[in-house]
């Protein structure tokens, strides 16, 4: 089976679904045509706010409910899992009380006559999602673009096929018509047939470099437009006058949570030479308590990571990053458990002829570097190939800033590490992808700025 539902704690198969023939895919696509054109654009902002309301309280009246099913397929600690069905709810609940301000018509001053540009849907469009965040990767695709008047269709990761059926039936309950939100279970040959369909009129991507090129270049020759959320190696950066115990707690919050499987967890520990040697003691220490368990219960510090295969796959970059020089300070190996544990792990001495000097670890290790002064950290900060985040940690707020601003991300972190919130834009620069997600950026993406003159 394609999409199949199996917990990395134990195992277990859960439940198996099949892809939709072509019959199928063709009539969801003809449904979300139809309810954009006749039914879901024609609604005032207040009656797709009612919508995204009820879905925001269904979300909170059954966090366990829903927080369960992401522990079980993706095998997140069960408290993190909440958090993510608690912050899906307020995404939803931010665009309904603010899409109409984000989107009003603009007056633009002009020598003659009357000119403003108003914000019109452009149909239906296709999200591809990624198993990390089941709900709120798609919170954060769905909600703007719902509100702005489009329709949205959604291929979720094929590992969370019960997350995925479960936000489709969440809109379903929340009374969106038939059509406004379509979850697709669909192979990758159909995911290139959906976007080449005249009816898609937009396609965003969250997942990997590799994905984001495929589907872009796709939709390129479609003449389509794209975002892209990529990866990233975010740069955790600590200078010399930094707060160590701030920076360490931070540190670990940054490459811990979800046991380190986020785009925008902190990787790459870029820190002065003269905090360098205590602040890798105090973080390998802090690394040394997580301890694997069963993620539904509450005393687990450790989770599984996703899949045996993702389990694997960072086992052999640690492998290749130690071949080409790199030293295990610890870790390293997968724990003597059952599951899909991956021992907290800590590299020094890449160099950058190591693969592992621009690759991005999706998993709980942390590679670390040591550096002369703050022109050095930036240097290294920027030598990657992505530019998705990152966090410096300094006592004075002020070169913080100035740090930030020579930083080539999307987003940049001063004494915290990087988290997600509905009023904040999200998204990089390089082979992080483009466009953004979230704030009032995220809801200007798919819509049109149509300009309306009078003479």
């Amino acid at each position: 089976m394609a999409y199949q539902s199996t917990n990395p704690y134990n195992g277990e198969i859960l439940q198996s679904f099949h892809e939709c023939d072509a019959k199928s895919l063709e009539l969801k696509l003809a449904q979300a045509s139809n309810c954009f054109e006749k039914t879901w654009r024609k609604k005032s902002y207040a009656q797709r706010a009612a919508v995204l309301k009820r879905a925001a309280s269904i979300l909170r009246e059954r966090t366990d409910e829903f927080a369960q099913l992401i522990t079980l397929e993706m095998g997140k600690l069960i408290d993190q899992s909440r958090g993510e069905v608690k912050l899906s709810a307020a995404i939803l609940d931010y665009y309904a009380e603010h899409a109409e301000q984000f989107l009003a018509p603009q007056n633009l001053p002009t020598k003659r006559g009357e000119a403003l540009v108003e914000s019109a849907p452009i149909g239906v469009l296709f999200g591809v999602e990624p198993w990390n965040y089941p709900y709120y990767q798609i919170a954060r695709f769905a909600a703007p673009n719902l509100m702005a008047g489009n329709v949205v269709m959604v291929k979720h990761a094929s590992n969370v096929p019960q997350c995925a059926l479960a936000f489709e039936r969440l809109m379903e309950e929340a009374d969106a018509p038939p059509g406004a939100y379509t979850n697709l279970f669909i192979s990758k040959d159909q995911v290139s047939q959906v976007i080449d369909d005249r009816r898609i009129r937009g396609v965003a991507l969250t997942g990997s470099e590799a994905a984001g090129a495929i589907v872009a270049a796709r939709a390129g020759q479609n003449l389509k437009k794209t975002t892209m959320e990529l990866g990233g190696s975010d740069a955790f950066i600590v200078l010399d006058d930094a707060d160590l115990e701030q920076a360490v707690k931070s540190a670990i919050e940054g490459r811990m949570g979800n046991s380190g499987q986020a785009c925008t967890a902190s990787k790459r520990f870029i820190v002065v030479e003269s905090l360098a040697d205590r602040f890798l003691t105090s973080f390998q220490a802090a690394m040394g308590n997580f301890k694997p368990g069963d993620p539904l219960e509450k005393q687990t510090t450790l989770a599984p990571l996703s899949s045996e295969d993702a389990l694997n796959k960072l086992l052999d970059q640690v492998k290749r990053s130690v071949e080409h020089g790199a030293r295990v300070v610890m870790g390293g190996e997968r724990f003597d458990h059952p599951g899909a544990f991956m021992q907290p792990t800590i590299l020094t001495d890449i160099d950058t002829d190591n693969p592992a000097y621009s690759e991005e670890f999706f998993g709980p290790v942390a590679l670390l570097f040591r550096v002369a002064d703050e022109d050095a950290a930036v240097a290294l900060a920027n030598d990657s190939p992505f530019g998705l985040g990152g966090s410096v940690f300094t006592r004075d707020i002020a070169r913080g800033k100035r740090v930030a601003s020579r930083i080539d991300t999307g987003m940049v972190f001063i004494n915290a590490a990087a988290s997600s919130s509905p009023e904040l834009p999200f998204g990089g620069v390089k082979n992080s992808g483009y466009g953004r997600e979230l704030s009032g950026a995220g809801i200007q993406e798919f819509v049109n700025k149509k300009l309306i003159r009078v003479a």
